[in-house]
């Protein structure tokens, strides 16, 4: 029974939602590509583009890092603990 106001809020929402129209959308849709189209937006955009490539490889490089350290760490500790033996 719970499904059935959920259908019908759906319902009206989609039915009042076409009302609006195809036109309104190309308007939204036109004024989306005069955005993108615009110098100034696809230059801050590569920007921030060359920005995140530059900081991904530092990162990578850090976290290279990172791992061999604790890959070597734990290899260090399985050896330590082998080499102890148990004591009957």
């Amino acid at each position: 029974m719970k499904k059935l106001p959920l259908l019908l809020a759906a319902s009206a929402g989609y039915v009042l939602g076409t009302r609006a129209g195809r036109q309104r959308y190309e308007q939204i849709a036109a004024g989306a590509r005069r955005v993108a189209r615009d110098p100034r937006v696809r230059s801050v955009a590569h920007q921030a583009q060359d920005a995140v490539a530059a900081q991904a490889a530092a990162v990578a490089d850090v976290a290279k890092e990172k791992a061999s350290g604790a890959a070597s760490a734990a290899a260090d500790k399985v050896r330590r603990e082998a080499s102890v033996s148990p004591t009957p």
